[in-house]
């Protein structure tokens, strides 16, 4: 019996060094030692030359990269839950598969979420620049430094897919009160043990809630999804936390609405124009306004584990002629 030919793998970035090991004995594959961002000619060459691409959310795979591969490439196996970095559609119609890695990443994304929701209106981190800064402190006041209590106070879930769901049981366990707007509501069971509020309407949810989390996919109908008007819509001083993509909110809109104090504060680990972040929103971190993240919410090494096993499931479950678990169809993405 003659042996398949491994199929010829290109690594964007580098990946934990478990996963590599393994990719190595599976595939024929290159991988990216430096762990520098590929250039647009590095990834049309890699796109003419290889079978699979397993680029992550920093590389943008558009319709005019995907328009350049080579007859070889049949699989773009995305390393991260999202997919909004890759045109779907241009693929698809290309005869180029697309898979992510979804449902391994829903705890630990959940985690720096509710980690965020705990920060914000306690004002963690403001607190602890006062310990590191140049002016020594002064010591405990009783009216220093004062946040808000998150007990009792009601959360406003946008997507409670398995991600916001799983930010819904951490937030119940410390007294937030559950709400969310959804396409549609979660299983009774789900719904009943969250003692949760659902929203057909996002505009009404956002005029009752203390706290909002952003918790839904980036696709086309959910750009600027939070614009100025629903932003304004929301009780003076609320909170804004973001796991999800930058681009869900109006950033600009955002940054208005903090620095005229409509919001009280803002978590975010995600940004509009990633990796570059708004000066504004730099400025407003600085003065104690806004907690920032580096895009955080996966950052732990049993996640990118966990992310690497899935991208060579969908490699093998697709050469071994079936289709990968995690396929990814236009009408995800709204295209």
């Amino acid at each position: 019996m003659i042996d398949k030919p491994k199929p010829k793998v290109y690594i964007t970035r580098k990946l934990p060094q478990a996963v590599e090991d393994r990719m190595q004995e599976l595939f024929n594959v290159e991988f990216n030692v430096t762990d520098q961002p590929r250039s647009r000619p590095e990834l049309i060459a890699a796109m003419k030359n290889n079978d699979v691409l397993v680029p992550t959310v920093s590389d943008i795979i558009d319709a005019e990269l995907i328009e350049q591969a080579g007859p070889s490439l049949k699989l773009i196996t995305n390393f991260g839950n999202g997919f909004d970095n890759i045109d779907v559609k241009a693929a698809t119609d290309h005869g180029i598969t697309v898979t992510n890695t979804a449902n391994v990443l829903n705890d630990d994304t959940a985690d720096m979420t509710m980690a965020l929701i705990l920060a914000v209106p306690r004002r963690l981190v403001e607190g602890a620049q006062v310990l590191t800064s140049d002016e020594p402190w002064q010591g405990w006041s009783p009216t220093w430094m004062l946040g808000s209590r998150i007990h009792g106070k009601k959360l406003g879930i946008l997507g409670m897919g398995r991600i916001g769901s799983a930010v819904a049981k951490r937030a119940k366990a410390f007294g937030l009160d559950i709400h969310y707007h959804n396409r549609e509501q979660v299983d009774q069971k789900t719904h009943d043990e969250l003692e949760a509020t659902y929203w057909e309407d996002l505009d009404k949810m956002l005029a009752e809630v203390d706290i909002l989390s952003i918790n839904c996919p980036s696709t086309t109908a959910t750009h600027h999804l939070i614009s100025a008007a629903r932003i304004a819509l929301m009780k003076p001083g609320s909170f804004i936390v973001n796991t999800a993509r930058g681009e869900i909110i109006d950033e600009e809109a955002m940054v208005r609405a903090l620095q005229d104090e409509k919001l009280g504060g803002a978590g975010l680990d995600v940004f509009e124009h990633e990796p570059s972040v708004n000066d504004k929103l730099v400025q407003l971190a600085k003065s104690g306004k806004v907690t920032i993240l580096p895009h955080l919410g996966s950052a732990t090494i049993e996640s990118r584990i966990d992310m690497g096993n899935a991208v060579i499931v969908n490699i093998r479950t697709y050469f071994d002629g079936h289709r990968p678990p995690n396929v990814v169809i236009p009408i995800m993405v709204g295209q």
